[in-house]
């Protein structure tokens, strides 16, 4: 048995597969983000290892003799969160998470360095670990000093799992100190922005041993020893081994809390100008790109909370058909903006309301909105050279029929919808387990799964949906006015 940890923004999910790579049970615990001050984004460590331990626990209680054979663990997390321990490897503050945008002073300051994106291959996001540092090092001076190491949250993770300090290539990538063509990490970046090689984890592939489960935790789970820790990877780059996206040509949309459209590449691809992100994936000698929009299934849980609904309910109210959108616009800048704009300033908007617009037409321009944004990010990939020809859906928000739909007819391209089961980060993170147990062919272990039905785009709302995106790239910037 194999056993995968996603740790996600929204809570943790552990799963369970066999040697075949069938699902077997899996098991989730909750996590909340903390919003002390306007664009901060913050998690306590602790509370990491608190929901971690509740997930398998709760996998224990049903699946015990299955637990008990686990021989390999993959770990999956949100990106580029800062996660500063002392020498004690004790945290020093909250972890500063991805969709934070406190640093976007010292993330230009950075970006206007040229070396970071000549080495590192990506602009210097606001959301990036780097920028956090030095906002620290401003604010924040006696823990910046006291700072021993800088860990990505996964990474915090495996150090309670194995007491090892290390990070793989794809979650990496998105420091701003990862050389990304070289996979390894850039001194001078490093010094550029005050920082130490001492201070960086070391660097194994996703699909690499890290280190082994320590012996307490082997008791507790009723395991038997060893059990090795895989590398693992970045939330995106661990669902691409989830869903088979791992060679050239293959793609997929994730519908989460934030919205991804990724590009497996089997070259080093980058083009920064174009605000993609050009990472190292999760495989030996693999990379990927990516269009990054921030809010996705978070602007649509936004809007329930707002409309005193649920999400579910808001989708139903709007049946299956897809129509013509509305004159109602939505632009779904919640927390800024990454693919295309690079805009951790820019704020949502619902533009050209009227008397004649109800909860179901803003619901509509919700989902159209971040349509629209996806696109963007297809803008951005293709600016790339990279041009798809069909994407897989993922993600909570894939289970959307419509949703799907107005996608496949904003980008063009037919959605694939997987088979009922798992395809996501969790499952791309016990693949990563199994290959660095047994040491198989990742094209082997990392297979597509069976496509379940296909969205295509609705042909006679092509050119009122093309019509509707030309209005909402005017909008970014009458925003910005």
């Amino acid at each position: 048995m194999y056993l995968g940890i996603d740790l996600g923004t929204s809570g943790v999910k552990a799963l369970l597969i066999d040697g075949e790579g069938k699902a077997v049970g899996s098991a989730s615990a909750p996590l909340t983000v903390s919003r002390p001050h306007p664009g901060w984004s913050e998690q306590e460590p602790a509370d990491w290892m608190v929901a971690a331990f509740a997930a398998v626990d709760t996998l224990k209680h049903g699946h015990a003799r299955e637990l008990a054979a686990v021989k390999g663990i993959g770990l999956s997390g949100q990106m580029h969160g800062a996660t500063l321990i002392d020498e004690a490897d004790e945290p020093l503050r909250p972890a500063i998470l991805w969709n934070d945008t406190r640093a976007h002073a010292q993330a230009a300051k950075l970006d206007a360095d040229p070396r970071f994106r000549e080495i590192s291959g990506n602009i210097v996001f606001p959301g990036f670990t780097a920028p956090k540092l030095l906002w620290v090092r401003a604010n924040e001076r006696r823990r910046f000093e006291r700072t021993a190491k800088v860990l990505l949250p996964k990474d915090y993770l495996r150090l309670w799992l194995t007491g090892e300090h290390v990070s793989d290539m794809s979650d990496a990538s998105g420091t701003s100190w990862l050389d990304v063509g070289a996979r390894s990490w850039s001194e001078e970046l490093l010094e550029a922005s005050d920082m130490r090689l001492d201070q960086m984890p070391a660097l194994v592939e996703g699909s690499e041993v890290s280190g082994e489960l320590r012996t307490e935790l082997l008791a507790r789970w009723g395991m038997t020893g060893p059990v090795v820790v895989a590398g693992g990877g970045g939330d995106n780059a661990a669902s691409a081994i989830g869903t088979g996206t791992i060679s050239a040509g293959q793609a997929f949309v994730s519908l989460g809390t934030s919205g991804v459209l990724f590009a497996a590449n089997e070259s080093y691809l980058p083009n920064p100008e174009s605000a993609v992100h050009a990472f190292c994936h999760a495989l030996p000698g693999r990379w990927h790109q990516m269009g990054v929009i921030l809010s996705a299934a978070a602007a649509l849980n936004w809007y329930a909370m707002i409309a005193d609904s649920t999400p579910a309910d808001l989708m139903a109210e709007l049946g299956d058909q897809l129509e013509a959108p509305g004159r109602a616009t939505f632009l779904p800048y919640l927390s800024g903006e990454r693919t295309p704009h690079n805009d951790a300033d820019i704020r949502a908007a619902f533009i050209g309301l009227s008397h004649e617009d109800d909860r179901a037409s803003l619901t509509r321009a919700v989902i159209d909105g971040v349509a629209f944004a996806l696109r963007d990010c297809q803008e951005a990939l293709r600016a790339a050279g990279t041009e798809l020809s069909s994407v897989m859906a993922v993600g909570g928000g894939s289970r959307a029929h419509l949703w799907l739909s107005a996608i496949a007819t904003v980008l063009g391209l037919p959605v694939e919808v997987p088979e009922q089961g798992e395809t996501g980060a969790a499952l791309g993170a016990a693949r990563l387990g199994l290959l660095a147990a047994t040491g198989a062919d990742p094209m082997d272990v990392c297979r597509p799964p069976k496509v379940h039905r296909v969205v295509e785009p609705v042909a006679n709302l092509r050119r009122s949906y093309e019509e509707a995106y030309a209005r909402y790239g005017a909008l970014y910037r009458a925003l910005k006015v």
